[in-house]
């Protein structure tokens, strides 16, 4: 299930402006499909993501930690 939230597009200044704190986030293509999600330190993991190139758009939720991260992540594959 998509996290409610509304979607950025993955650039510099998305990425620059995210927090560097634990999140769950969801990557989309350039039409808002989701391509994935994925956990970890929120601008960390999206320098990767705009470097690869696998997604145009990400929207996250954040976390208080790795595993509170994870546990979101579990809920929303469950959902």
């Amino acid at each position: 299930m998509s996290l409610a939230k509304p979607w950025r597009d993955l650039d510099r200044a998305t990425v620059g402006s995210a927090p560097d704190r634990y999140a769950l986030y969801e990557l989309g293509d350039a039409d808002g499909e989701t391509v994935g999600f994925g956990t970890g330190v929120l601008r960390d993991e999206l320098k990767e993501a705009l470097a690869y190139g696998d997604a145009a758009k990400v929207r996250w939720e954040s976390a208080d930690s790795l595993d509170h991260a994870e546990r979101l992540l579990a809920e929303h594959v469950k959902e």
